[in-house]
């Protein structure tokens, strides 16, 4: 028999969630083949089976938490499964349990049947006594009536102080029980009313988060717990880098293979360009050291049905503007179809999100991970704007928002960066130079 074990993954993910099982118990599998997804912080990855059998039990069921190095599950390497004639013997051997059970359970009941019979036949004995002894005196109008009614003697109080049971004795314990039925009820449909004067519940739908978005929630709450974080905002007007685009986007994807010339380019060479001049923004606290990157991988914050995921352009001071839209178009289409892998996840010095695509005209975003800074691109809307000579224009504005750890980034350094990334925007011929 040949073990299935989660492997390990990377030194971050230590455990991960059953997100489907690929095959089932009886299901024959080759060596190297999908048995299972497995769902983890980051990314969804397909575990394989290391050797070719047939698959006789699942130790985890789908949605269960399982350990890196967990078995999950177990391959039969013959290739044989549990005989249908073991099955059928276990079949024969539970049946002639069954019956055995079956028939001393009926041996029992027919005991306390004849146990029971002989109790009450003994109550009976006891009573018959005992109204032998204790004769109870009434008047034969009173009797005629209580057997009318249905009533015992014995339950009768005698209004006679000779203990002589009248006709109206028996009609007052009938009136007093009648009361006390009624009061009874009423009391038992108090709850039943205030119960239906209640609210009734509103309907809810409640659903197990997924581990990705468990995930997300405990990021961003240590992020919010575990830095200084403040954001500052500047806005940018987008009619240069517009035009330019206008004026170049059908050439630019005709040269590089339908690559579309987008905003996110212009964004990221822009922060490439500010991280250069203010360092302490892509830099980040190792408990009392400070860690200044050389390099420049940029996040991109991507939405998804599962949440957002931030898949990592890499060195992007040295890549065109086709180069980095290609990437970013690359790693978007990946991550809708969860075929991120982990390396693609990993290692960004610094992050661009951009909720203008849903509309948003202004937010503060949160930082990613242990980085010191995120930028945050919003949605473009033509607003009147004064113009150097004094006249007023309508004019494509975009606000830009940039969140920092104001531990690691001073606010004059935050307030520059942000103010070099708008002044290249609206100048993106000083981008090339940059570059």
């Amino acid at each position: 028999m040949a073990e299935v074990k989660i492997p390990e993954l990377a030194e971050s993910i230590t455990e991960g969630t059953i997100a489907s099982w690929l095959k089932g118990v009886g299901d024959s599998v080759e060596k190297g083949e999908n048995i299972l997804e497995l769902e983890t912080d980051k990314v969804n990855v397909e575990v394989i089976s290391e050797e070719s059998g047939v698959i006789t039990e699942l130790k985890a069921e789908e949605g269960d938490t399982v350990e890196v190095g967990q078995v999950v599950a177990v391959v039969d390497e013959s290739g044989e499964g549990s005989s249908p004639e073991g099955k059928e013997e276990e079949g024969k051997e539970s049946s002639a349990s069954k019956d055995e059970e079956k028939d001393s359970a009926s041996k029992e009941e027919s005991k306390d049947e004849e146990t029971s019979k002989e109790d009450s036949k003994d109550e009976s004995e006891d009573e018959s006594k005992d109204e032998g002894t204790d004769r109870i005196v009434a008047s034969p109008a009173a009797r005629k009536l209580a057997r009318e009614k249905g009533l015992s003697l014995k339950e009768i109080n005698a209004g006679d102080p000779r203990g002589h049971v009248r006709s109206q004795d028996v009609e007052n314990h009938e009136a007093s029980k009648k009361n006390q039925e009624a009061e009874s009820k009423k009391s038992e449909s108090k709850p039943e009313k205030q119960q239906s004067n209640a609210q009734p519940e509103k309907p809810v739908i409640r659903e197990k988060m997924s581990r990705r978005r468990q995930t997300i929630a405990k990021r961003l709450h240590e992020v919010k717990q575990n830095t200084a974080m403040l954001t500052t905002f500047n806005e940018v007007d987008m009619t240069n880098v517009m035009e330019l685009r206008k004026r170049k986007k059908e050439a630019f994807q005709e040269k590089h293979d339908g690559t579309r010339l987008g905003f996110m380019s212009f964004f990221t060479k822009a922060s490439v360009a500010a991280l250069r001049q203010f360092p302490a923004v892509n830099a980040e606290i190792d408990g009392d050291e400070m860690i200044y990157k050389q390099f420049y991988d940029i996040g991109v914050a991507v939405s998804t049905e599962e949440g957002l995921v931030v898949p990592v352009v890499r060195d992007c001071d040295r890549k065109t503007f086709a180069e980095i839209e290609a990437d970013i178009a690359s790693l978007a289409t990946k991550a809708i179809e969860k075929k991120l892998s982990l390396d693609e996840m990993t290692g960004g010095s610094f992050t661009i999100t951009n909720g203008g695509v849903f509309g948003s005209l202004l937010s503060t975003p949160i930082m990613n991970g242990t980085q010191a800074g995120i930028l945050g691109m919003h949605t473009i809307q033509k607003r009147p704007v004064a113009m150097p000579d004094g006249s007023v224009e309508v004019r494509p504005m975009m606000y830009i928002a940039l969140s920092y750890d104001h531990r690691v980034i001073d606010g004059k350094d935050s307030v520059n960066f942000l103010k070099t990334i708008k002044e290249l925007i609206e100048n993106p011929e000083d981008l090339l130079l940059e570059g």
